[in-house]
């Protein structure tokens, strides 16, 4: 959202600067060294103080707002006074002759019926059909980024498939009279949310407007500076650069920071296509990622109950003497199955090494904790095998707590149960420590 706001920022500057060659690129390296090179020949200073001058407007308005919520209709008015008044004042001026660029002559009325100018055959429609697929992928992807940014905001929820049938239906529409491929509009949703619009009302009443605009008074705006609108698109974006958000998101969890700073500089730098992209492709490694390496805890009892947690978590969690606890938080599948089992180890080994050196009792039954454990394939239960098999040549036993319904089907299903003995396994781990605790005195 903060990437395409500034990138649509930036594309304004050619209006708010009266720069007549602009370039057609939308990342930023391409827009400043097409502002700072023409800053000799191409700026207009009469320009640059009509932009200036309502963009501060516009901005006061907003503040305004902010600390009287009840002038709440001062900010919804400010665009359309804004284009009034800057219109007027060119017109009596004629400061489009002192170089002011103004919109010029708009046509009247609507587009004829091109329907018939449809090819259905040849190359032309397997051409149209290519570039249809590719303009309607594009779109609704970014109709989509942009419609979820604003329900965010304003805590609605967007469906997708009433998404597509909308923008499907209405290019449809819109193609029998040859207009563009109609999307999601960041700069017009912009100015409609700085405005106030809450519902589909809003885009009724701007159609209705636009269309008796079209007909009857589109040569009211001849003289409206460009300025004027640039300023407008800029006053709607500039909010939308949450600076407090992304900080939440690098204390929160440091990989959404990085996915959204990727986001953002493949907006600013490249396009917003290359943004979405490389902001899935660092979501996507996360989760790779967290199913990869799942998290796995050592447990102990806390002091007076029979409740185990996370000895790192409850530093006041005692281990059992001559068993070791742990859990697994996660399904076990054939992408994490051989970390899990590598990671029990490592864990028993360490712990292995300082009863060694403290000279206590060394480990005699592994306990897994199981209920995070939602499922198990194939290659987690070999893997159990294996593990069985090591702790085996270690002389530890290997015991399950409370594994679900699915895990243990499968669990049985494949004899593994048989192996470890269908009395190492039980509902919980207390039930597991009070069966084994006797057991591990009597070979103290």
């Amino acid at each position: 959202m903060a990437g395409a706001a500034i990138t649509i920022g930036l594309q304004q500057l050619k209006g708010l600067l009266g720069i007549t060659n602009f370039t057609k690129n939308t990342d930023i390296i391409s827009v400043m060294h097409s502002v700072f090179g023409s800053v000799h020949h191409g700026w207009n200073w009469q320009t640059i103080v009509i932009g200036l001058s309502f963009l501060a407007f516009l901005l006061l308005t907003k503040y305004t707002v902010k600390k009287c919520p009840k002038l709440f209709w001062v900010s919804a008015i400010a665009p359309l006074t804004s284009v009034i008044v800057a219109t007027f004042c060119v017109y009596i001026t004629r400061a489009d002759k002192e170089g002011v660029a103004i919109v010029n002559r708009i046509e009247r009325g609507i587009n004829p019926s091109s329907a018939h100018e449809i090819y259905w055959t040849g190359d032309f429609f397997l051409k149209g059909f290519k570039i249809g697929v590719v303009a309607g992928l594009i779109a609704l992807t970014e109709a989509i980024a942009i419609a979820r940014t604003f329900a965010a905001v304003k805590d609605y929820n967007v469906d997708g498939n009433k998404e597509m049938v909308a923008m499907g239906t209405m290019n449809i529409v819109g193609s029998m009279t040859s207009c563009y491929v109609a999307t999601g509009s960041f700069s017009r949703s912009a100015v409609n949310f700085m405005a106030g619009c809450n519902t589909a009302v809003a885009n009724i009443v701007m159609s209705c407007v636009v269309l008796l605009t079209l007909e009857f008074i589109t040569p009211l705006f001849k003289y409206t500076p460009n300025a004027v609108l640039a300023s407008i698109i800029i006053a709607a974006v500039f909010p939308l650069v949450d600076i407090p958000a992304a900080m939440l998101l690098w204390k929160i969890d440091k990989f959404d920071f990085l996915a959204c700073m990727g986001a953002f500089f493949g907006v600013v730098f490249k396009s917003v296509e290359i943004g979405l992209l490389i902001a899935v492709a660092i979501s996507f490694a996360k989760i790779l990622l967290q199913v990869t390496r799942p998290r796995t805890a050592v447990l102990g009892r806390l002091p007076g109950t029979h409740v185990f947690r996370n000895v790192e978590q409850y530093p006041n969690a005692k281990t059992v003497s001559g068993i070791m606890i742990i859990r697994v938080d996660s399904a076990i599948y054939f992408s994490n199955s051989n970390y899990i089992k590598e990671r029990i180890l490592r864990w028993l080994s360490n712990e292995e090494e300082d009863l060694k050196i403290n000279n206590q009792p060394r480990i005699k039954y592994l306990i897994i904790e199981m209920s995070p454990v939602t499922d198990i394939d194939t290659s987690g239960i070999h893997s159990f095998k294996e593990l069985h098999k090591t702790l085996q040549n270690r002389d530890v036993k290997l015991v399950l707590a409370n594994p679900g319904a699915i895990v243990t089907e499968k669990l049985h299903a494949s004899d593994f149960t048989k192996k470890i003995g269908e009395d190492m396994i039980f509902l919980t781990v207390a039930d597991a420590i009070e069966m084994l605790s006797p057991r591990i005195k009597e070979l103290l």
